[in-house]
């Protein structure tokens, strides 16, 4: 009897075990009515218990499957409005109107400077045609001296011979010139092909002289270009420096303040490979600066543009930390469920339902936010003129409109019909990654032959990066006759080989390569399509979760609204489970 008081005090009393004695003696009976009065104490404090345990487990599935809702069913659930939804549209509209405008104004500057560029070869190139830009070039020393007396007599005349509106730069070449003149050649320099014997010093010299315009007198240092005197026979190149002033009076049309540039103009003359053939080429480099005292009649000055970046990076910044919030409250909220699940089965939960709480598209949406939030800061000094990293800009505002778009993928979701995308990408991708890995050796490694082999005989193979490009093109079908004609034979055995190269490359990566590549897609769209009609595995998280029964509009999830204390607080006053209610 001892025994069985000291299971009834660890609270093991089953009742059912208790009433089927019927022992009539006094004592028996006084004690057997003192141990029902204490049997029916400890069923009370367990059934509490147990009570206790169950709410729990049922706010927590609750609450579960309040946080993977869909916005409406959440709407439907608490009567909440979907206000990141609403955000998120908003912000789609405006961030592409912004990159519409930006894409504008960048488009006027890439052709104002594009156009001033073939300007200047028209201008200072001799003889030039926009047909042999690649291939111009010179082969006796008198074309290189015309070119050079060409090139400075022309930057001289150009007031009265451009069209447009060109001011000079001084004080910026040798001797506080206006232009440079330089010729560098081997420091000591002998070749002799009749006896086969040459003398080389590889340390390089350079030669200066400067000029100035017509307009300004000569400099104390100044020469004649006239009696500049080249080095053939150790003559490295030769380059003529100089700049030029313009204004890009054309942003008016945009109701954008011009431009003043600044343009870093470098003619070179190359004859490092001493072949015989001089190439001429122009290089082209622009500095954008903000004009002084700027006056356009008829136009006030309007900062239209800088508020409406201002307003786009803020609601970038709210959806910013919005969706912050949101990974937070799901980082907690997976604390809590790995907790509980600890706790009370004594099961861990495996990774793979932990990062069910952590939502990628987030993850998306955050840096999304960033890359228009730097953009649009960006953005803002080209308006006001502080900067010009158009280029740069361009790149953030056009990534970040890309994976803004690619975000709206995640509503789609919640509708099974229009799911099947992002289903089919996600089981294909292990699969698709590896497959990509061994590709790519295959891959490198005719790249690297091609480039080495073919580079001196193809115009598609000088460089690792064009061969590249031109592998890829043949693998999607480009340019293949064109490929094979542009082959020179020079050399019977490079031509065979190339025939052999071009031939197993495409056979390889045409008819096997892509035919799996496209297997692997469709075989994982066929799984998918085979789990919506047979049953499939189902994770421990969403088993938990389906337990709970209650229908966004049953009124459950909405048992006490709590009374926020400002836009961004994740505490609430009242005490029921509602809140620590995490919303997605």
């Amino acid at each position: 009897m001892a025994e069985t008081e000291e299971q009834d005090s660890t609270g093991l009393v089953y009742s059912g075990t208790r009433y089927g004695s019927t022992d009539g003696s006094g004592e028996h009976g006084e004690h057997q009515q003192s141990n029902n009065h204490s049997n029916h104490q400890c069923s009370s404090l367990m059934s509490g218990h147990w009570v206790g345990m169950e709410r729990e487990e049922e706010d927590i599935r609750r609450k579960l499957k309040y946080f993977f809702m869909s916005p409406c069913d959440k709407y439907h659930a608490k009567g909440r409005k979907p206000y990141k939804l609403v955000l998120q549209l908003l912000k789609i509209i405006i961030v592409t109107a912004q990159l519409v405008m930006f894409g504008l104004s960048n488009q006027v500057v890439v052709t104002f400077k594009e156009e001033n560029t073939m300007t200047f070869k028209h201008l200072f190139l001799k003889d030039y045609d926009e047909s042999s830009d690649d291939s111009f070039a010179v082969y006796t020393q008198s074309e290189v001296y015309d070119h050079i007396f060409y090139a400075v007599e022309q930057y001289l005349a150009l007031p009265e011979t451009t069209v447009g509106r060109y001011a000079y730069v001084y004080d910026v070449g040798v001797n506080g010139s206006a232009l440079s003149l330089c010729q560098q050649y081997y420091k000591k320099g002998s070749i002799d092909p009749a006896n086969d014997t040459f003398i080389i010093d590889p340390h390089i010299n350079t030669d200066c002289i400067g000029v100035n315009p017509l307009s300004m007198p000569p400099g104390q240092f100044a020469e004649s270009y006239k009696n500049f005197t080249l080095k053939f026979h150790k003559l490295i190149n030769v380059t003529i420096e100089f700049q030029l002033k313009a204004i890009n009076v054309q942003t008016i049309i945009n109701n954008e303040i011009p431009d003043c540039y600044t343009f870093y103009i470098k003619i070179v003359l190359d004859n490092k490979a001493h072949s015989g053939k001089v190439k001429i080429r122009l290089e082209n480099r622009s500095f954008i600066k903000e004009c002084k005292d700027p006056s356009i009649s008829g136009h006030a000055e309007s900062y239209t543009r800088v508020a409406f970046d201002v307003a786009v990076a803020l609601v970038c910044l709210l959806s910013l930390l919005l969706c912050g919030r949101s990974i937070l409250r799901g980082i907690f909220l997976q604390q809590e469920f790995v907790q509980f699940f600890k706790d009370t089965l004594d099961r861990k939960v495996c990774w793979s339902d932990r990062m069910e709480f952590i939502n990628g598209w987030y993850i998306l949406l955050i840096v999304s936010d960033m890359l228009t939030i730097t953009g649009s800061i960006i953005k803002i000094g080209i308006e006001t003129k502080n900067m010009s990293s158009y280029d740069l800009c361009g790149i953030l505002l056009g990534s970040s409109t890309l994976l803004v778009w690619v975000g709206v993928i995640r509503y789609l979701t919640f509708f099974q019909k229009y799911n099947i995308l992002i289903i089919t990408l996600r089981a294909a991708f292990p699969n698709v990654i590896r497959f990509c890995c061994c590709v790519a050796v295959i891959y490198l490694g005719y790249c690297f032959c091609g480039w080495i082999v073919l580079g001196p005989y193809h115009v598609k193979f000088r460089s690792l990066s064009m061969v590249s490009e031109s592998l890829f093109s043949l693998i999607n079908g480009d340019d293949m006759y064109v490929t094979f004609s542009e082959m020179q034979e020079s050399s019977t055995l490079v031509w065979l080989f190339s025939q052999v190269y071009l031939y197993t490359f495409i056979s390889l990566f045409i008819y096997m390569v892509l035919s799996l590549f496209i297997a692997l897609i469709t075989g994982a769209y066929e799984t998918i399509k085979h789990q919506t009609q047979e049953p499939f595995h189902i994770t421990d998280l969403h088993a938990f979760i389906a337990e709970c029964t209650d229908a966004p509009t049953s009124g459950k999830f909405r048992v006490l609204e709590t009374s926020p204390c400002s836009f961004f607080c994740c505490c609430d006053r009242t005490t029921t489970y509602e809140d620590n209610l995490l919303v997605n």
